[in-house]
């Protein structure tokens, strides 16, 4: 089984104490170090062992962000914060998930299964992505995407919304998703613009599945945080008034 050996950096005892209890649970993930500032972190760093870390953003001395930002070769990162504000500036650093304390074990392994299927594709994925079809005028406006050697239809109708993962796209039909090779621009020109709307460089979403707006985020229905990014604002405001 693949194991990712994750390191903890957070200033608070407690949200030790309470990763530590829900990794007890998941036999994917191996703690090899706890860090109760992000300047301690550099070492573990340095041994090229680390895949993942839990990271807080209020800490003494380096701030969480400003630490990421310190990183050339980042492994993959999860926010754990007790702000939701900084979300948007989290994810504009690629962060896999952004955990809001107090988070539930669920929403936690939910966060850690995609940080494990990052690694897989960062690992064991080839480079190679191949375009999706592009679907002819005159024809009914459905998607072919080809996903686990087969070529599947799917009505945009159905789409919640698509994720960008490095090669490849995530298409998330309520809670299930298709894994497709190709960027979100390859989606772009084939969906209406008047129903989908990229928030981000990293989602496109169905304006019929947003559950609410708070902040600089997008919660859809099937519970997917996306991130509004700045140079978006202005425009997505438009969309959802229009």
């Amino acid at each position: 089984m693949t194991q990712l050996n994750a390191l903890i950096i957070d200033d608070e005892p407690l949200a030790h104490k309470i990763i530590l209890e829900y990794v007890k649970e998941i036999p994917y993930l191996n703690i090899i170090g706890q860090c109760h500032l992000a300047t301690e972190a550099f070492s573990f760093l340095n041994t090229g062992k680390v895949d993942l870390i839990f990271l807080d953003i209020n800490m003494p001395k380096l701030k969480g962000l400003d630490f990421l930002r310190t990183l050339n070769k980042r492994p993959i990162v999860i926010i754990t914060s007790a702000y939701g504000e900084y979300a948007l500036e989290s994810f504009e650093l690629d962060v896999c998930d952004y955990l809001l304390k107090p988070f539930r074990f669920d929403r936690f392994m939910k966060a850690t299964n995609k940080a494990l299927e990052i690694y897989g594709l960062k690992n064991n994925a080839p480079q190679e992505s191949i375009p999706t079809p592009k679907v002819p005028e005159e024809a009914p406006k459905n998607l072919f995407i080809k996903s686990d050697k087969r070529l599947i239809q799917i009505n945009p109708l159905n789409i919640f919304l698509l994720e960008s993962y490095g090669n490849y796209v995530k298409i998330w039909l309520n809670k299930e998703y298709h894994l497709t090779p190709g960027t979100l621009s390859s989606f772009e020109d084939q969906l209406s613009a008047t129903q989908f709307f990229r928030t981000h460089k990293s989602f496109i979403i169905n304006r019929s599945y947003i559950d609410y707006i708070e902040g600089n985020s997008v919660v859809m229905k099937n519970e997917m945080v996306c991130p509004i990014g700045k140079n978006n604002r202005q425009d997505f405001k438009k969309f959802v008034q229009g």
